[in-house]
């Protein structure tokens, strides 16, 4: 099996929360919205190339990231994509959104604010999502 590389871009700008075989679990860096990331480990880029057990195990997922984002964070409101125009490695931002957050109603992309977690900020969601997520 060839060895899973996860885009330099991510790794960056977003810390681990949990790991499977098939899939890693991102927190991106910026406390300012609850910002997740399911990274499935494929090659493929887009979602139709899925065979159908991962394409749903995906969508399994992130139902489960959502929950934990709408309990855990009382988000207003979901926003959950899969565009990659520039990082093209497979991934899923499921991000809480709320009417107050500096990026509202527009896009949390290339955003100027940010506000980077603490360790203890990380561990804390690590430790709430693990208890709840299955992957």
């Amino acid at each position: 099996m060839k060895k899973f590389n996860l885009d330099p871009r991510l790794d960056d700008d977003c810390f681990i929360l949990s790991e499977s075989d098939q899939f890693l679990v991102l927190l991106m860096n910026n406390s300012l919205v609850p910002w997740f990331i399911l990274v499935p480990k494929t090659d493929k880029t887009e979602l139709y190339e899925l065979d159908d057990a991962l394409h749903t195990q995906i969508f399994s997922v992130t139902r489960q990231l959502s929950e934990f984002i709408k309990n855990e964070f009382q988000a207003d409101k979901l926003n959950v994509a899969a565009i990659g125009n520039i990082v093209q490695q497979m991934h899923i931002h499921v991000v809480g959104r709320y009417q107050s957050d500096p990026y509202w109603p527009g896009v949390v992309w290339g955003g100027a604010e940010k506000k980077t977690y603490d360790s203890d900020e990380v561990n804390n969601i690590k430790l709430a999502l693990n208890k709840v997520l299955v992957i």
